[in-house]
């Protein structure tokens, strides 16, 4: 069983950043992929920010050029670093990891609390 704890939510204002992290129990988390995942009121959950085992990434195409996914493997945390926030960024933020590490797209198996960011306008 791997437990994921997310930090680092907030309210910011437009333009401003935010650095989420998702601190992972046990011993495999180097060979997990990991992903980044965003619900808004209304929607449909969807993945922002994803990372291979290998450090391979992919990014929505509405977070390119603005979001970065990285992780620490001695620290077993990965990170989305959010620079220029829109009103739109608004959401429940979701860490998740996908046990094939060499894949980025869902299922994923397990799951954080999420934790939230409000970027005003």
């Amino acid at each position: 069983q791997v437990q994921l704890v997310e930090s680092g939510g907030g309210l910011v204002q437009a333009g401003g950043s935010l650095r989420l992290s998702c601190a992972a129990s046990g011993r495999t988390f180097s060979s997990y992929a990991m992903g980044w995942f965003r619900q808004a009121p209304g929607k449909q959950r969807e993945l922002v920010a994803a990372i291979t085992s290998g450090g391979s990434t992919n990014y929505a195409d509405s977070v390119k050029g603005r979001f970065t996914i990285s992780r620490t493997n001695a620290k077993n945390t990965v990170y989305l670093q959010m620079n220029s926030l829109k009103p739109e960024d608004t959401a429940v933020y979701y860490c998740a990891a996908n046990t094939r590490g060499v894949a980025t797209t869902p299922p994923y198996d397990y799951w954080g609390q999420g934790t939230q960011v409000t970027v005003s306008s």
